[in-house]
């Protein structure tokens, strides 16, 4: 796996671009150190890894098991300490679910989707976060 990282603006705002699609991220840090709101900052892409690593496979799973959804959304909070580095130390996320779900269906994909298949999970957890999960579903 590779990225390439440029910098944009004589400030802190990046693009981020990868081999295995066309699509290119902005990155952008904080108005303290200089940025301009032109992309999201890099913890916020952490939380974003996470609930998408997490989401493609839950969504993959319930599909799978002929589960119709016709809504899906995730949202994810984090806690970070006070100290430099701010790390995280706890991060909750929030499925929400429409559609023609099996809730039981839906929890044991959850349960398989972060805490199994998600690399991003692991990697967090083993630097010693705290991540929880909750789904809503709604017909």
């Amino acid at each position: 796996m590779k990225i390439e990282l440029k910098r944009v603006n004589d400030a802190v705002h990046f693009e981020a671009s990868s081999p295995s699609s066309t699509v290119k991220v902005q990155i952008d840090g904080s108005p303290q150190i200089g940025g301009q709101g032109l992309g999201v900052r890099p913890m916020e892409m952490v939380l974003m890894a996470l609930a998408s690593c997490s989401s493609l496979d839950l969504v993959t799973i319930l599909q799978k098991q002929r589960q119709v959804i016709r809504d899906f959304s995730v949202s994810a909070e984090a806690e970070r300490t006070d100290k430099i580095p701010s790390v995280f130390t706890s991060i909750h996320m929030l499925f929400s679910l429409k559609g023609e779900i099996d809730p039981a269906k839906a929890e044991k994909a959850a349960e398989l989707a972060v805490k199994k298949y998600c690399s991003v999970h692991d990697m967090l957890v083993a630097a010693g976060v705290k991540i929880t999960y909750s789904l809503n579903i709604e017909s």
